[in-house]
């Protein structure tokens, strides 16, 4: 039988994440693997009225086809939001409602991605994007990043020598799966390089709510002069993921084209979905929901960081995030964090993480690993990683001394 697959599916490789699933599913496991919020935090209770009210308030009417945009009232919302959080002035014109952040990702690369087309990554990035850009099948420029975000000397060389570059993907507040946040320096200097380069930045930032400590940085956007910055987010880290309800703010003329993309997909997201989170955020102080769960996970990340600190080795080096999901592990350098993980850390210690290689679009780097902090509670927390620092105290090889640790 003849191939029927176009090869940008032959090219898409999703084991990486199939794996991390199935590592997170098994009970004889404790997984800092997943992504996952605590669900114990969502509110359950709150979103069942909420989809009752807004069943009853709009009547037969919210099962019928809507705008492809979504629900005007939510994106006022989420409008206001943006301005009051992130230091961004848009309109609801200016947001559109979607699928997750995933789809927000894919409809920003199928908008601007060709075959072989340039992009900028950071190194390390969130494989899900990595896997949808996959799919275009780019060439990748790999910047790497350290304490205070993406290293803007390397991206103004990488720009400089390829001016062809289209597209710069970041994630600049709690970096997954770093957990740094970009310096409001750095943010101003990437836009003042897409400026001079002529490319679009993609901000992604679903964590940026969620800090524990420090103060506010603005968005990327904040900082945007002509409308080169789009910026994307969603309730999965903060309402919950099951919603699969995510936005992209952009400019007039941007806009235009991806709710094109988007009615050409799947015509519009779900409007049950999106009526019941605006009247969840009708009756309900979505501050105050944040600051709970935050001080949830402020308790989770000290948890995890006080064991790494007791329990690790000392040529073990790990970052202190100020928010988000994610602590990044930088073994000593020869280290293959994958083959530690399949061979000794699941059949041993139990424990699961990711390793580094399917963070990097180079898959170069193999001495480190995500850790998540935000789906365990904090004798589980203390447990995995005292269990993880017992099968580290043997690894004995020179540490690098340039991990997360790039001047600007």
């Amino acid at each position: 039988m003849k191939n029927l697959f176009a090869n940008r599916v032959l090219n898409n490789d999703t084991s990486d994440l199939d794996e991390i699933f199935k590592n997170s599913a098994n009970p004889e496991n404790i997984s800092f693997a997943g992504g996952f919020p605590d669900q114990h935090l969502f509110p359950d209770d709150d979103l069942k009225q909420a989809y009752r009210d807004a069943i009853e308030q709009d009547g037969q009417g919210i099962f019928q086809y809507s705008s492809t945009q979504g629900l005007p009232a939510l994106r006022q919302k989420i409008a206001d939001h943006m301005a009051t959080h992130a230091d961004v002035q848009v309109s609801a014109a200016n947001v559109l409602m979607t699928q997750g952040g995933q789809q927000a990702i894919d409809l920003v690369a199928k908008l601007l991605l060709n075959h072989g087309d340039s992009m900028v990554v950071e190194g390390p990035t969130y494989m899900g994007a990595l896997a949808a850009f996959d799919t275009y099948e780019p060439t990748y420029y790999e910047i790497p990043v350290d304490d205070n975000g993406m290293n803007i000397r390397q991206l103004r060389k990488t720009l400089k020598a390829h001016p062809e570059i289209k597209l710069i993907y970041t994630i600049p507040d709690f970096h997954n799966p770093t957990g740094t946040t970009m310096s409001a320096k750095r943010r101003q200097a990437m836009v003042a390089l897409a400026n001079q380069y002529d490319v679009i930045i993609l901000e992604d930032s679903p964590y940026r709510d969620l800090r524990y400590s420090g103060q506010n940085i603005p968005a990327i956007k904040h900082y945007d002069t002509e409308g080169r910055v789009i910026f994307i987010s969603s309730f999965s880290k903060i309402l919950s993921p099951a919603l699969r309800t995510g936005w992209i703010v952009a400019s007039d003329t941007i806009m235009q084209e991806l709710v094109g993309l988007k009615s050409a997909i799947d015509v519009q997201s779900p409007n049950v979905t999106l009526a019941a989170i605006n009247s969840y955020l009708d009756s309900h102080d979505i501050d105050e929901h944040v600051a709970t769960i935050s001080d949830a996970y402020r308790t989770k990340r000290d948890a995890m960081l006080t064991a790494l600190d007791n329990y690790f080795p000392k040529n073990v080096q790990y970052t202190r995030p100020n928010g988000g999901f994610f602590i990044w592990v930088t073994l000593p350098a020869g280290v293959d964090a994958k083959a530690l993980l399949n061979d000794v850390v699941l059949p041993q210690a139990h424990v699961a993480y990711v390793p580094a290689a399917c963070q990097f679009a180079s898959r170069a780097v193999t001495n480190g690993f995500r850790l998540n902090f935000t789906n365990s509670d904090v004798a589980t927390i203390t447990q995995g990683i005292q269990r993880l620092g017992q099968i580290l105290q043997p690894v004995q090889v020179t540490v690098p001394t340039t991990a997360l640790a790039t001047p600007f």
